[in-house]
């Protein structure tokens, strides 16, 4: 019953704002034409009038001219009633002649005039024309001139406005005849075009409502080449995708299952790290008992003494080291970091975690190159400081000696993609073989043995890195690797992320 309402109420509201459209463009027509008309009368009223007063003032000087040119009273005098009488015959009009001081010289009128016509007369004596509107009757008066243009007095027509009126009221009549007329025409066809286009979108609705039952369309609801055509050519596309989306959702039982088989091999995986852990626990431990009871056997020999020493301090830190990385990765499942980020100024960042390596860095001779960029990113603190140290501590233990390592930032971006910060840290060191890039940031993976017993290395701490940018919407990659050295890119957002789910 609603949905019935709405649509009779569509119909009414759009057929009345049709209607309220043509009113309004009647009455601005109407107005303008009438005035256009009332304008036009003016005028030519005006352009007659204007006419007869030359006349006049031409017949006033020849009778000047015949009569021997008195003074210009005693020719109004003399002449007054004459010329009044013969110019009333000329121009049809009844004509009143007054002399220069404004007392009558003479009228074709069987009465003399009773208006009040001196404010007009005061006008003519200036050389101007002047009306006076009396009801249907309208008084023109203009000056007359001798032949040496010298005043003489005034001519007055007396104009009947009754015709004109009566032609006005007849227009105005016809406007208003004609105006409702089409008002009421044009509500009724809009009206009808109104409902013929909201019996379409009934249709529409009817379509709509039947494939959110489920029953899906088989062809379009309406045939047309406008856009209530377009809209039922989308509605049967839509009926279309949702059927075939409504068929691919049988599918998902299966990507269930392989969800299930991902989770029982992520269970693998943590068996195998708590046993990769365990061995790698052992291996420290292993060497601390040995020299432990080295020391025990042989308490006299201060080499011994300093050896063991120093080999269970090298041994205790890659214990503790291990340790800890080992727990901070496997925190990584539970840490809610969108409740530590923030939008952080990242050169005096990366000017700081530089200046913590520099002292371990000259202790080898290695030196740290820095070109830094303002900018901004969202991100943790903590956590970025701590990949840049882990990545700047790689690059100044595995380098050459008298090496360096570079330091720099810059901003990037991809078509459609909002930018992004490059963290990049390059160093001059023996490189990464390019069969161990693929396993460079699995956790306890080490290039070398060798190498990694002689720096302390877990092969946690790109493992970490890596949860740590993923974890803050970035990512960290090996760009290159060779004899020359190698660099490591850190990307991080430079606005807040948008998630699905508010992230």
């Amino acid at each position: 019953m609603k949905r019935r309402s709405w649509r009779f109420g569509l119909k009414w509201k759009a057929a009345m704002l049709l209607a309220v459209l043509l009113a309004a463009v009647i009455a601005v027509l109407s107005v303008l034409v009438l005035a256009g008309i009332r304008e036009d009368q003016r005028q030519r009223l005006e352009q007659t009038l204007a006419a007869e007063a030359e006349a006049a003032n031409l017949r006033v000087r020849q009778e000047a001219l015949t009569s021997g040119s008195p003074a210009p009273d005693a020719f109004m005098e003399q002449s007054g009633q004459g010329l009044a009488v013969d110019l009333g015959a000329e121009s049809g009009l009844p004509v009143t002649l007054y002399k220069a001081d404004g007392s009558l010289a003479g009228t074709s009128l069987p009465f003399q005039p009773k208006a009040d016509v001196q404010d007009a007369l005061a006008y003519t004596a200036k050389g101007q024309s002047a009306y006076i509107t009396e009801g249907d009757r309208l008084l023109y008066l203009a000056p007359l001139y001798t032949v040496d243009q010298q005043p003489v007095g005034t001519v007055q027509f007396h104009v009947s406005l009754t015709e004109q009126q009566a032609f006005y009221a007849r227009i105005r009549r016809l406007f208003w005849l004609v105006g409702a007329s089409v008002l009421v025409g044009g509500f009724l066809l809009g009206y009808l075009y109104v409902w013929r286009q909201a019996h379409v979108i009934t249709r529409l609705n009817r379509a709509a409502t039947r494939i959110g039952e489920g029953e899906y369309l088989d062809e379009p609801t309406v045939q047309r080449k406008d856009e209530l055509g377009e809209l039922a050519q989308g509605i049967y596309e839509m009926s279309g995708k949702i059927a075939t989306t409504h068929a691919q959702l049988t599918d998902e039982k299966s990507k269930l299952l392989e969800a299930v088989t991902r989770l029982q091999e992520l269970e693998q995986q943590q068996k195998l790290f708590i046993g990769n852990i365990s061995h790698e626990l052992k291996t420290p431990l292993t060497s601390i008992l040995a020299y432990t009871d080295l020391l025990d056997m042989y308490r006299d020999d201060p080499a011994l003494l300093e050896e063991a020493s120093r080999h269970i301090g090298m041994e205790a830190e890659r214990l503790y080291a291990l340790v800890e990385k080992s727990l901070k990765l496997s925190s990584m499942d539970v840490y809610e970091f969108e409740m530590h980020a923030a939008s952080v100024d990242l050169k005096p960042l990366l000017a700081e975690a530089a200046a913590r390596l520099q002292a371990k860095a000259e202790k080898q001779g290695i030196q740290i190159v820095t070109a830094l960029q303002e900018g901004k990113v969202w991100a943790d603190a903590d956590n970025v400081m701590h990949m840049v140290i882990n990545l700047l501590d790689n690059a100044v233990k595995y380098n050459r000696p008298g090496g360096k390592v570079f330091l720099s930032n810059e901003v990037t971006s991809e078509a459609g993609e909002s930018g992004r910060m490059q963290i990049i840290v390059r160093d001059t060191g023996l490189g990464i073989p390019p069969e161990a890039w693929s396993r460079i940031f699995d956790p306890f993976y080490t290039v070398s043995s060798d190498r990694s017993r002689a720096h302390g290395g877990t092969g946690l701490g790109l493992p970490l890195v890596r949860s740590l940018a993923e974890k803050q919407h970035g990512s960290v990659n090996l760009t290159a690797s060779g004899p020359e050295g190698s660099t490591f890119v850190i990307e991080l957002p430079l606005e807040r992320p948008h998630l699905n789910g508010g992230g």
